[in-house]
């Protein structure tokens, strides 16, 4: 890099840096998460011949020549299952966890839960109904969760993402199969389903799933025309889609007061269901399924999203079967995968299995079948699946592998199939059952005792398993894998900005080293002192990068930030001791009280910031090993609302007195000042109004609860504003500290005795900081969940308290400041509940103030409430900017615009920038590294997503600052040159 660091050579050096991590960071995501690749087109009549059969019909459909029902015969005779069913009623419960249901471990569900569905457990114990735990695919969310239920495919990864904006889905899928034969669809409940399938449904109600605070609406608006729907005869599929449970659960998770009312509702949904399709005065169609699915759990809190149990054990429960499982006992309850549900669906209903189906048939459904029959049905199985594998193993030539029954019985019966390659496994394994089936089919002919207690049969059903689960399994592997081109360039890339970044931050101390050597600043401080606490913030970063190549420690990163930034801060209580020692030393011998009082200050913030934090620490137990554990807001829910109310009152009071009173009034420009103190004024008593509809036991909000909280909106967002723009306008430029009044506690204990070069800029800076912190805070106190409203409070006292103790003649490097205020804020991050899992995203703030469903809305107020903490650290930077007292660094030179704004806001925009290049890159690699790791989906790839939202909110924050910064120097400078222009012009008047 060059020799002299100016404004403009270090503002392109960053700009580049960022460009290049962009483009890294879009290479790597476009390679690690690609799109799922898809086999195009549709199944049909080839669906039921042998893979590469000399017989090649091409699928008959494409060509519309065919009426439906001649259609429907020919996939009917081609297949040799006759259809059982000519009806479905799907319903789904959004969010009903299996458990609730079916129990777990071997254990039945609670009794609560087992009085509130009387209906349900009653045809489970009559053996009416069959269920299962339906293991549900990370990440469980709805849409790629529906996607799963109806083609069977492996959803990608950032189908989290594409949740809030679904588009049509346009592979194979029973929806499309069942249309393409004739049958007519109704649809009421999720839109989701119209968005996924338009044009399919010949009726359809949808409602939004997003509106997480309706949980009696949304409902009834899907109940409303179940009475009318099940007496007609007009439709072959109807689709209900049932929200409430899982908005009662983002609400009050899932012990909420209203879970055990919305699972007697919904129990009395299947009661109406079931009776009308079973009556007998019913002249309708005789054979109607009803299959009761969820699309995914939740955890105790009632979110979604992650891959623990309580997420993917999803409900899959078929009523109306001719089983002949034994009487219903939780034992008896198997675990599926969710993408099982649609070839199981598909031959009971008597259409193709789609095409990049990726699931296995649960044969326990298929019992009433003929042994002939059920085999027939794993053949179609293992037939769709090797057709999904052939071309991405091009060397899988099953038929060069036929065997003869009577080869089978000399050679194969005991042959495992261990072979090197995965083409001459899935071959091996195909092959095997295939002649063993063709064995079955002679043995068939020739014994008419023929049963399933037969060893042939066994042995055949057994094969075919082999195939079909270790098909499954690789396709699952397949549907993730990573092309290394897109890869390695990201990585590359990624490295030289985290290089470039750290050499800028490196020039940067130096050439400060230099400049405060220069003015003699640091001569007073120890050689050990004075590096003691950069030695612990590098090896700090060293800690968390070695601790990310361990999933545990991911899992639990909250333990490390909060260890890490205590141990900062008890340094920073280290040295404030010692001063402390060292001024009272010479009060004794001089009698000089003043700096006995200041360094009694530092000691007392560092004190209040390492109690808040402790309180952080134990405010929420995130993770996931310990999460059960209890902490701070579990008991205080325990408590009772009113007392979470109270709490929520206090902390209220404390941000609207530090935006009224953290402000003293300017002599010259008090009217603007006091208009500010009553926004504040206003929003608190807005927010305090607010508070009994943010009750989270309370169904729903109304619509006067949406307009206020959209008047806050509107409050908030023109007091940041018009404060930003006229501060710096109507602060006094004067020099002389005494000519102007204090503008806070904090400023006039810093500056009574200094005389300030720049104070006008500083004081203009410290009013637009101010202005920011208060409005965020009071908008996380209108967007977070009341239990986070002390939190919030207890950040903000952490990082008033951090900016006393810089303020007060520093005696760490400016680097090492800003990098502990950028520690607070990742570990408020955590203190407020959030964690490496998507299932702790809170959902239900994200819709306050909306009063129609808008996507890109309610992303940004859920990336705001997701990110309140390291945003609110970010925006300190402009308070923390004009605390500093860098002026003695511009004195006795010119000073010109990129001088002064060098000194203002280079280290509160590359610190951050540099520190999160680190993390960043770290994550990539990391991710990179552990590809094929078990939990590379349940929790290195959530990690990597949240560090990728990590590295937006901190550019959001730097460039909020140096927005601030470049418009706050520019004025200053403008009107300074004006009042010398005056100043000469009075003084020479011709």
């Amino acid at each position: 890099m060059p020799s002299s660091l100016s404004c403009a050579k270090l503002s392109t050096w960053i700009a580049a840096a960022a460009l290049l991590q962009m483009i890294g960071l879009s290479l790597f995501v476009l390679g690690f998460f690609p799109v799922k690749p898809a086999l195009s087109g549709v199944s049909g009549p080839d669906s039921y011949r042998v893979p590469n059969s000399d017989l090649h019909t091409g699928w008959l459909l494409s060509h519309f020549w065919l009426l439906e029902e001649v259609l429907k015969s020919l996939v009917d005779e081609m297949s040799r299952i006759s259809p059982f069913y000519d009806r479905l009623i799907l319903v789904v419960i959004d969010g009903l966890p299996a458990e609730f249901v079916l129990g777990k471990n071997n254990e039945p569900p609670t009794m609560a839960m087992m009085e509130a569905m009387p209906y349900t457990q009653a045809l489970l114990s009559n053996g009416k109904a069959t269920g299962f735990h339906a293991k549900a695919a990370p990440p469980t969310v709805t849409m790629p969760r529906l996607k799963a239920m109806v083609s069977g495919a492996i959803g990608g990864f950032l189908d989290v993402a594409f949740n809030f904006n679904t588009q049509a889905f346009l592979d194979d899928n029973l929806l499309g199969q069942f249309n393409s034969i004739g049958w007519k669809m109704v649809m009421l409940g999720d839109e989701t389903w119209i968005k996924l399938f338009p044009g399919l449904f010949m009726r359809q109600d949808g409602v939004s799933s997003f509106f997480v605070k309706d949980t009696i609406q949304v409902d009834y608006n899907v109940s409303r025309h179940l009475e009318a729907e099940l007496q007609s005869d007009d439709w072959n599929v109807l689709i209900l889609h049932y929200l409430g449970l899982d908005h009662v659960g983002h609400i009050g998770g899932r012990n909420s007061i209203s879970m055990l009312p919305k699972l007697k509702e919904m129990d009395d949904v299947v009661m109406r269901i079931h009776q009308s399709i079973s009556s007998p005065h019913d002249t309708h169609h005789r054979r109607t399924l009803l299959v009761i699915a969820s699309d995914h759990g939740m955890t105790e809190s009632g979110n979604h999203g992650g891959s623990s149990y309580e997420e993917t054990d999803s409900l899959a429960l078929f009523i109306g079967l001719e089983s002949k499982l034994p009487e219903y006992a939780p034992a008896t309850c198997k675990t599926v995968s969710q993408v099982d549900l649609a070839p199981t669906l598909a031959l009971l209903l008597g259409v193709p299995i789609p095409k990049n189906n990726a699931g296995i048939l649960i044969a326990e459904i298929f019992d009433f079948l003929s042994d002939g029959e059920l085999l027939r049905a794993l053949e179609l199985n293992s037939w769709q699946l090797l057709r999904l594998l052939q071309p991405q193993l091009p060397g899988l030539l099953c038929s060069n592998r036929a065997y003869s029954c009577l080869e089978y019985e000399r050679s194969l019966r005991d042959n495992a199939c261990k072979v090197s390659s995965v083409e001459d496994k899935f071959g091996c394994l195909f092959s095997k059952a295939t002649a063993l089936h063709d064995c079955w089919r002679s043995h068939e002919g020739r014994d008419v005792q023929s049963n399933r207690e037969s060893v042939e049969f066994k042995e055949t059903l057994v094969a075919y398993y082999d195939f079909l689960t270790d098909a499954s399994e690789w396709l699952s592997w397949r549907a993730t894998d990573k092309p290394f081109e897109f890869l390695v360039p990201g990585i590359i890339a990624l490295l030289v900005s985290c290089c470039l970044f750290l050499s800028i931050l490196f020039r940067l101390c130096r050439e400060a080293s230099l400049g405060r050597k220069h003015q003699h600043l640091d001569s007073l401080n120890p050689k050990m002192e004075l590096y003691l606490d950069e030695t612990f913030a590098i090896v700090f970063i060293f800690i968390f990068v070695i601790s990310m190549g361990s999933s545990s420690m991911v899992e639990e990163e909250q333990y490390i930030w909060h260890f890490m930034t205590s141990t900062l801060y008890f340094i920073f209580l280290r040295k404030s001791i010692q001063l402390l020692l060292t001024a009272e030393a010479q009060k004794l011998r001089n009698g000089n009280k003043g700096p006995w009082y200041s360094k009694y200050y530092q000691f007392c913030s560092i004190v209040v910031v390492l109690v808040c934090g402790r309180v952080l620490r134990g405010w929420h137990q995130g993770g996931v090993n310990w999460v059960h554990l209890p902490d701070i807001s579990t008991w205080l829910e325990k408590v009772g609302p009113h007392f979470i109310q109270l709490i929520k009152l206090g902390s209220m009071l404390f941000v609207v007195s530090f935006g009224i009173f953290g402000h003293c009034r300017s002599k010259s420009k008090g009217i603007f000042v006091l208009l500010i103190r009553g926004s504040f004024f206003v929003s608190g008593l807005l927010l305090l109004y607010l508070m009994k509809y943010q009750d989270h036991t309370i169904a729903s909000s109304g619509p006067s609860s949406t307009l206020i909280a959209q008047v806050v909106f509107l409050i908030l967002g023109v007091t940041v504003i018009v404060g930003a723009l006229k501060f710096s306008w109507t602060v006094p430029l004067s020099n002389d500290a005494s000519s102007a009044e204090p503008l806070s506690m904090i400023y006039c204990s810093i500056h009574q005795h200094i005389c300030h070069p720049f104070l006008g800029l500083r004081c203009s800076a410290y009013s637009i900081g101010w202005i920011f912190m208060t409005c965020w805070c009071l908008l996380q106190l209108l967007l977070q969940r009341p239990i986070n409203a002390m939190p919030i409070s207890l950040l903000l006292l952490q990082i008033l308290a951090s900016m006393l103790y810089f303020s007060l003649h520093g005696h760490h490097k400016e680097w090492v400041e800003v990098a502990a205020l950028y520690f607070l804020g990742l570990t408020g991050h955590f203190g407020l509940g959030n964690s490496n899992s998507i299932a702790t995203i809170d959902v239900a703030g994200a819709f306050t103030g909306i009063s129609s469903h808008s996507t890109f809305l309610s992303g940004i107020l859920m990336f705001i409430i997701t990110y309140a903490s390291p945003l609110l650290c970010l925006l300190s930077m402009i308070m923390y900017a004009s605390v500093k007292d860098e002026g003695a660094l511009l004195s006795g030179r010119d000073v010109d615009l990129g001088d002064l704004l060098q000194s203002m806001i280079a280290f509160p925009c590359v610190v951050p920038l540099s520190l999160n290049s680190v993390l960043l890159t770290t994550c990539t690699i990391i991710l990179l590294l552990m590809r094929n790791h078990l939990f590379i989906w349940s929790v290195f790839s959530p990690k990597y997503l949240y560090a990728c939202a990590a590295t937006v909110c901190v550019y959001i924050g730097v460039s909020v600052v140096a927005a601030t910064g470049i418009y706050v120097c520019s004025v200053y400078f403008f009107r300074r040159k004006i009042s010398s222009n005056q100043y000469t012009a009075a003084k020479n008047p011709y």
